[in-house]
């Protein structure tokens, strides 16, 4: 199995969104890249820790290929935004990739350029190697299953 972290936003929908994806084998959410262990969801909120809200995503790429899962995160993101989707606002809310592989650095650059002939403002998505990922806590996993009228950015439609 092949893993990639994604932030885009509030990760209950990013979560729901890929759980929905075949191919994806299981996700979990949590906060990547920052600069404090094990933080709180409270501590990711205040601003302080510099992680993004993410989705831990393992895949089988016999069945969907990176490409593809990247082409699948650009239709629930406006990456030309910094630190903010939907009405979520923050640098923990920005919208990042993030790798495990480095052999996964070429792909990613190369479905940013396809991504950005769309856009007239550039693309902000942070690309970085993933250097941590804490789960968030347990009332954050599978949020929507559990809470399914619970808030997210990501258009209902997109998340069946």
């Amino acid at each position: 199995m092949k893993k990639i972290v994604l932030a885009g936003g509030c990760f209950w929908g990013v979560e729901a969104y890929f759980n929905n994806i075949k191919g994806v084998i299981s996700t979990k959410v949590g906060y990547a890249n920052g600069n404090k262990e094990n933080p709180t969801y409270e501590e990711v909120c205040n601003n302080h820790t510099g992680h993004a809200e993410a989705c831990y995503i393992e895949y089988d790429e016999k069945i969907i290929s990176l490409e593809k899962l990247l082409e699948s995160y650009w239709v629930i993101v406006d990456p030309t935004i910094k630190d903010r989707q939907g009405n979520d606002v923050g640098n923990q809310y920005r919208t990042g990739i993030y790798y495990i592989e480095d052999d996964d650095y070429e792909t990613i650059l190369k479905s940013i350029e396809s991504e950005q002939r769309k856009y007239d403002n550039i693309i902000v998505t942070e690309v970085l190697s993933l250097k941590n990922f804490y789960d968030a806590e347990e009332y954050h996993q599978k949020y929507l299953n559990k809470n399914p009228n619970g808030y997210c950015h990501i258009p209902r439609e997109l998340l069946k």
